[in-house]
């Protein structure tokens, strides 16, 4: 909307919203005349035309039934509200902000302006950055699916005159704004994490440790004296245990596995390139980790769900929770950097025993195709069957392979122990057409990064998953190993849908303090960062007129 159009909508807004006399308190008379005077022309005081859905929320809410009253000034000045809640800009970095955002320097220097004219353009410039940070608290600064087109979640939103109106009505500015938070103890404990980081930064950093060969217990290296020196800092290494100077010694043992444990490394208690380079983060990534991830907490809804499984696609980990408690956890595979598993909340609607793998599209050409060209026997070693569209079976070796460059058939992998989806797939069906599911290639689960799926998650221990889910079902182990035997595929519709949440978290707090971080495989972070970097709201400087 042009400001032309925004003109000329205003007076149908203000006829709409407004009627009866326009009685204001004497302490509020000057301020509120200049605010419909500046309501009435339709002057653009709030920043360019890209504001202009703004603009009208903000101008709606004072040519309502408040008559143009001011909400943060008098007629003699700011009110203590508006000191206050630019106190709370300021301290915006607190909750993962940036305080520029909100123009806290330009309206610092606001907060000294005496005319009525000046004064209503810093009511409504405070509005407008009130209405900005509200919204970045509440459901985030940039929306889910402008930091990657793969996150397939919408993050809920407060209107702008819901926002104003619960300032208007707040005998404590400063509480009102907490209950704008996410309200989950995980958005609560990242905010401490971010505070004791930026702790460890006030304090010089973390200490350079230098490169070398991996240390084991017993090693004598001066880079111990480093890592002694880094450990304590982030809490790994109790203060009492640490006597070995550069001697790896059995007390530094235990520091470096729980270390190893937050990073998702192998605890091992050898200090090798993996464990090296977590150690070699700068603090300052770190806290730009733990605010990006503030981030996406604010994206998630406070309440998953009674009872939920939650995957973390970047930590490679399944739970399921029930009445706020995980009752059971299990590794998972995720998908390749050039597959990414995406994010996003369905429902799980049924379990397939012994199912089959119907080959989708993108592995059937571009994988299955060219083994067919080369011989067309290929893929029955692993019980793949070729069918028609009318759902005949066609032999493979009546095919001309080599004439085709797409493939014109559906291809159907029988259940078994080479099947690609193992004996057991959960369906949450979505636009992705990824589910959970077994896999034959249990060996992946003991790697620290296990990025190797075409986008569907494998899990650990599958069958101990759906005995849990299908426990209330009459379904026990001895029933599900039963059909298992039998190798017929079996679909169990759930009579509970359970939400499914696949999420994209590399950094969090778990209940007794550890602060987590994992590496992030699909660069995702960095994407992040970058377009939180362009979603500053500054539109230019603010500029009082004198008139």
């Amino acid at each position: 909307m042009s400001f032309v159009r925004l003109i000329a909508y205003l007076p149908l807004v203000i006829l709409l919203w407004t009627a009866g006399p326009q009685a204001h308190a004497a302490d509020n008379e000057k301020v509120a005349a200049e605010l419909r005077a500046i309501i009435d022309s339709g002057e653009p005081v709030m920043g360019n035309q890209q504001s202009d859905d703004r603009i009208v929320e903000v101008y709606v809410f004072y040519a309502a039934d408040r008559s143009y009253k001011p909400l943060w000034v008098r007629d003699n000045g700011p009110k203590s509200k508006a000191r206050d809640v630019l106190a709370i800009f300021h301290d915006a970095g607190r909750m993962g902000l940036n305080p520029n955002n909100y123009r806290v320097t330009e309206l610092d220097r606001l907060m000294s302006v005496t005319s009525p004219r000046e004064l209503a353009e810093l009511e409504l410039q405070l509005t407008r950055a009130f209405i900005d940070f509200g919204r970045d608290i509440n459901r985030g600064v940039v929306l889910p699916k402008e930091a990657s087109r793969e996150n397939a979640i919408t993050a809920r939103e407060l209107g702008a005159l819901t926002l104003i109106d619960g300032a208007e009505n707040a005998d404590n500015i400063a509480d009102y704004v907490k209950t704008l938070e996410p309200q989950t103890p995980e958005y609560q404990r990242l905010k401490e994490a971010l505070a004791s980081y930026r702790a460890i930064a006030g304090k010089g950093g973390f200490p350079a440790i230098g490169k070398g060969s991996a240390l084991k217990p017993g090693m004598r290296d001066k880079r111990v004296v480093q890592i002694r020196q880094y450990l304590r800092l982030t809490g790994d290494l109790n203060p009492d245990a640490d006597k070995g100077g550069d001697l790896y010694d059995v007390d530094l043992v235990p520091a470096v596995k729980w270390f190893q444990y937050r990073h998702g490394l192998t605890e091992d208690g050898i200090i090798a390139a993996t464990t090296y380079e977590a150690m070699s983060v700068p603090v300052a990534s770190r806290i730009r980790q733990i605010e990006l991830n503030m981030e996406r907490r604010r994206w998630m809804d406070d309440d998953l769900g009674p009872y939920y499984i939650l995957v973390n696609v970047a930590d490679q980990e399944l739970k399921v929770v029930k009445d706020g408690k995980t009752v059971h956890t299990a590794r998972v595979v995720v998908g390749k950097p050039y597959a990414r598993t995406p994010v996003f909340s369905e429902k799980m609607k049924y379990v397939v025993l012994n199912p089959y793998w119907n080959v989708p599209p993108s592995i059937a050409n571009g994988e299955y195709l060219p083994k067919l060209k080369r011989n067309p026997g290929a893929l029955a070693r692993e019980r793949i069957r070729v069918f028609g569209s009318g759902g005949t079976e066609i032999s493979p070796y009546a095919v001309n392979w080599s004439a085709l460059n797409r493939m014109p058939y559906s291809l159907r992998q029988d259940s078994g122990a080479k099947n690609a989806l193992g004996k057991v797939k959960f369906m949450f069906p979505n636009k992705f057409n990824v589910y959970l599911h077994d896999t034959p290639s249990k060996s992946l689960f003991s790697k620290d990064l296990r990025v190797f799926s075409h986008g569907c998650m494998r899990v650990q221990n599958p069958l101990d998953l759906a005995e849990l889910i299908l426990a209330g079902q009459g379904w026990t182990k001895e029933r599900i190993d039963a059909v298992v035997a039998q190798g017929k595929e079996r679909i169990i519709n759930l009579k509970m849908q359970i939400p499914v949440h696949v999420t994209y978290l590399t950094a969090w707090v778990n209940k007794d303090g550890a602060v987590n971080f994992r590496r992030d495989p699909y660069k995702r972070d960095d994407r992040l960062a970058e377009v939180l970097t362009g979603a500053l709201t500054d539109d230019g400087p603010l500029s009082v007129s004198s008139r």
